[in-house]
């Protein structure tokens, strides 16, 4: 069986778990998990192309694998300290990861977004990523509004005052791809978002009416089995009432018989009587 060690390397480039996960030795239990919580969303198995899943699944196993160590404070302390691990435990290897990823994190709501980008914008979380993202591209509007999340050109306004504020503050170089953007470049991100918006409102659309079939077809199947199990129950009263109704009468019959037969003997006996004192 390939070791954890090589699966890292393999996977991921590194063969030490802090590495892997692109946090420091002192990360604290909390940063261990968002670190961890934020690289197995990039690999859930849910979450990726088809032609990718597999591999994507062996690398949300790997991350689970290490999660499962450094979560834990003796085994983290036994690794720092050497670098040991327990590879061959039962409890690592027989985990369900699906699961045990869902019993970390809680299903995110569409409210719970909702509430985070009103909390993000203007925070200093967004500053913080605005400046990653315009130091990384040297001031490509382009890739900052990909890259720095709840943005679109909408927003387009409100982030240049801040970059142009951080350019005069000094906190940031002065980039002519962001000072200097030409209006052709502009149009083109205007009319690309536009479409995707126009796309991204279209298959809201499409999962609506998705939706609203999916309730109506269930309403109709529990009309169809209410009615049904109505129909079931009336026949089963039409029986019975039949089975009643025929018993009765099969108990009538049996006692015109006997009474028939009762005046047949009691004739014969009278008749007999008759003879003999004749």
């Amino acid at each position: 069986m390939t070791s954890l060690l090589d699966l890292c390397e393999q996977y991921f480039g590194a063969r030490d778990f802090y590495e892997v996960l692109k946090i420091s030795r002192k990360a604290t239990d909390k940063q261990v998990k968002k670190a961890y919580h934020q690289l197995s969303l990039l690999v859930h198995p849910d979450r990726v192309e088809e032609d990718i899943k597999a591999e994507a699944t062996e690398k949300f196993k790997v991350l689970g694998r290490i999660y499962s160590i450094l979560s834990d404070s003796e085994k983290r302390k036994i690794y720092d300290q050497s670098g040991q691990y327990d590879e061959e435990s039962e409890e690592v290897m027989m985990r369900n990861w699906a699961d045990y990823w869902k019993s970390l994190f809680k299903k995110i709501s569409v409210e719970d977004i909702n509430n985070y980008e009103k909390n993000y914008k203007g925070s200093e979380i967004e500053i913080k990523d605005l400046k990653r993202a315009y130091m990384d591209s040297k001031g490509d509007m382009d890739y900052i509004l990909e890259t720095v999340p709840f943005t679109s050109c909408d927003d387009e306004p409100r982030l240049h005052s801040i970059i142009q504020g951080l350019i005069e503050k000094g906190e940031v170089p002065e980039y002519k791809a962001f000072t200097e953007e030409n209006d052709k470049k502009k149009q083109r991100r205007k009319r690309k978002w536009a479409k995707e918006a126009e796309e991204a409102e279209r298959l809201e659309k499409m999962l609506k009416i998705e939706n609203e079939e999916n309730a109506a077809a269930n309403d109709l199947a529990l009309a169809i089995q209410s009615r049904n199990e109505a129909r079931a129950s009336q026949s089963d009263k039409f029986f019975d009432s039949l089975i009643d109704k025929y018993a009765n009468m099969a108990g009538k019959s049996t006692k015109k018989k006997n009474s028939s037969a009762m005046k047949t003997v009691k004739t014969a006996k009278s008749t007999k009587r008759t003879k003999r004192k004749t």
